[in-house]
């Protein structure tokens, strides 16, 4: 199973979001380090609108997703930005 694919399972699993959008951001960090060409999956991106996020802070809702995607982290992704809103909150993407 794609990284991409393990993400989109486990917040939908956790947290039954309205709204998911998972953004493979790899392609953008080619040759930030060496030898890196930006292929693969170890940049990616969570655009995430759940009820769960109501009355949390920011801090709050990206501790909740990175709590969820503990095993993909621990497998090695090497960046996750996170965009967590609740339902009915303005929204800039």
């Amino acid at each position: 199973m794609s990284i991409k694919a393990q993400i989109e399972s486990l917040l939908q699993d956790g947290l039954h979001p309205e709204q998911i959008e998972v953004i493979n951001e790899s392609h953008q960090h080619a040759g930030h380090q060496p030898g890196f060409d930006g292929a693969g999956e170890t940049h990616m991106r969570v655009r995430i609108v759940a009820t769960q996020f109501g009355g949390m802070s920011r801090l709050q809702r990206h501790r909740a997703v990175n709590d969820l995607l503990k095993p993909v982290l621990d497998a090695g992704l090497h960046a996750l930005a996170i965009e967590a809103a609740a339902p009915g909150e303005s929204r800039r993407w």
